[in-house]
C-alpha cells in the first residue's frame, strides 16, 4: 500500500440491530460505516462545518460495495478509508472493512463538491486539495 495517502481507520462495533436472523451483519451497516468513515476523514483533514462555512458540500454520487465474508455480532472489525483521488471537483475514497488479515467487504465511493448558491459542482476547498496534493508527493 502506497504509504502517502489521506487515510483513517477505526474499530467498528455490531450493535444487536446490525445484524439479520442468522446472526450476520446487514448489507446495508457496511454502507453505513462507509458514511461514518468518509465523515471522520474529513473531520480529521477538513471539518464539514469548515467545508459549509465556504457555502459547499459534499456530495455522493455512487457507492460501490464488495461483500466478500461474512461478520457477525462477535466479529470485531475495523474501518479503512482513503481518499484514492482528488480532481479538481471530483473526489473518490475506498473502503475496508477487515477483522486481522480477513477481509469482510471493500467499497468505493464517488462524489463531487457542490456549490449551495449556485447549485453547481464546484472545485474541492483548497485546504483539502493542499492535503491531498502533499500526501500524494
Amino acid at each position: 500500500m502506497n504509504n502517502h495517502q489521506i487515510y483513517v481507520e477505526q474499530e467498528l462495533k455490531v450493535m444487536a440491530y446490525d445484524i439479520d436472523a442468522m446472526g450476520i451483519v446487514s448489507n446495508i451497516v457496511y454502507v453505513r460505516w462507509f458514511e461514518d468513515l468518509r465523515m471522520l476523514l474529513l473531520d480529521e483533514h477538513m471539518p464539514y462545518n469548515e467545508i459549509i462555512a465556504l457555502n459547499i458540500s459534499p456530495i455522493l454520487m455512487k457507492t460501490e460495495v464488495q461483500y466478500k465474508t461474512p461478520l457477525t455480532i462477535q466479529s470485531s472489525p475495523k474501518g479503512r478509508c482513503t481518499i484514492s483521488n482528488m480532481g479538481g471537483t471530483k473526489w473518490e475514497m475506498e473502503f475496508k472493512i477487515y477483522s486481522g488479515d480477513i477481509i469482510h467487504c471493500t467499497g468505493k465511493q464517488v462524489g463531487c463538491f457542490y456549490d449551495l448558491q449556485t447549485k453547481r459542482p464546484t472545485i474541492a476547498p483548497e485546504k483539502l486539495r493542499n492535503a491531498y496534493v502533499e500526501a500524494v508527493k
